[in-house]
């Protein structure tokens, strides 16, 4: 494989990773009230308990954090894949040594 093709082959997966980057949602920290959503909820002024909303219901909101998911599987997964990567470039700078003419291995 010629080292224009390695560098084209290299550029196309580094973009189609960014392209795929592109559509991971990300976390914002903002409040979203019943107008904002949509929502409608039945303690509204319908319900008769008046139109000034409750003290606790107009402070900003944050996020549950209970026990949530078990990160275990995740954790080994990343493990898994950052050893394999690192293997990869072990391997990759062993076969570089060589003199990369792709001819026979010196004897060790």
């Amino acid at each position: 494989m010629s080292v224009t093709r390695r560098t084209l082959l290299t550029a196309t997966a580094a973009g189609t990773l960014l392209a795929a980057l592109w559509f991971v949602p990300s976390a914002n920290a903002t409040v979203e009230t019943a107008s904002q959503s949509g929502i409608t909820t039945a303690s509204g002024p319908a319900s008769g308990q008046g139109a000034q909303p409750a003290a606790e219901d107009s402070a900003p909101q944050l996020a549950e954090t209970g026990p949530g998911v078990d990160t275990t599987p995740y954790l080994i997964g990343g493990t898994a894949l950052l050893g394999l990567g690192a293997g990869f470039v072990t391997y990759s700078v062993r076969r570089s040594g060589d003199g990369g003419g792709g001819g026979a291995r010196p004897a060790l």
